[in-house]
């Protein structure tokens, strides 16, 4: 099975713009590629995503847009299942940037949420943030940086594979509607 896990930074509370992505791709749980860019967003920067992230205007001036960059995430993304942690933010954002710029990909995509995961898993843990489970298994974060994200994300789903089944957290997204679609009998 190949699962595409990504992390997506914004400019601003509208989310519908990237400003950075993260991407490792995994094949039979063992990392085969991975994708980092910061991504012009062409909107305007909010001070607090800027403090969040790092991420100025600046720096995302001469990098390509997200219809730019799309080629090269396509393929990527391309007969996987997407995942991401609190998904639902990661999927929207991805949703939204689709139709932005026009770009149909496909009407669904499936996808699982490491959060989600980690709360039936780990129910024992304060909370399921990224940072708070990243450590409690003492692993490294540079938390809201798309590509340290999307690299614990993998490793949360590396470990949390051992302990559950994955399909159990499959759900799909309607990437026209953005919208997670009903389910039955899921978590």
């Amino acid at each position: 099975m190949r699962y595409t896990v990504f992390d997506v930074e914004t400019p601003n509370y509208a989310n519908d713009r990237m400003s950075a992505i993260g991407i490792v791709v995994m094949e039979d749980d063992r990392i085969v590629t991975t994708f980092t860019s910061l991504v012009n967003p062409e909107a305007r920067f909010d001070p607090f995503n800027i403090a969040l992230t790092g991420i100025t205007p600046e720096m995302t001036a001469d990098a390509p847009a997200f219809g730019q960059l799309w080629p090269e995430i396509r393929p990527l993304m391309d007969n996987a299942v997407l995942v991401a942690h609190n998904a639902q933010f990661d999927m929207a954002v991805l949703s939204k940037c689709l139709r932005a710029y026009g770009i149909f990909w496909k009407k669904t995509a499936s996808y699982i949420c490491t959060c989600k995961m980690s709360r039936g898993c780990l129910p024992h843990l304060e909370n399921h943030k990224l940072n708070t489970i990243c450590d409690y298994y003492g692993w490294a974060l540079d938390h809201h940086k798309a590509d340290s994200d999307a690299q614990a994300c993998a490793q949360i789903l590396q470990r949390l594979a051992k302990l559950t089944d994955r399909q159990a957290y499959l759900r799909q997204y309607d990437l026209l509607t953005g919208k997670t679609l009903p389910c039955k009998g899921k978590r």
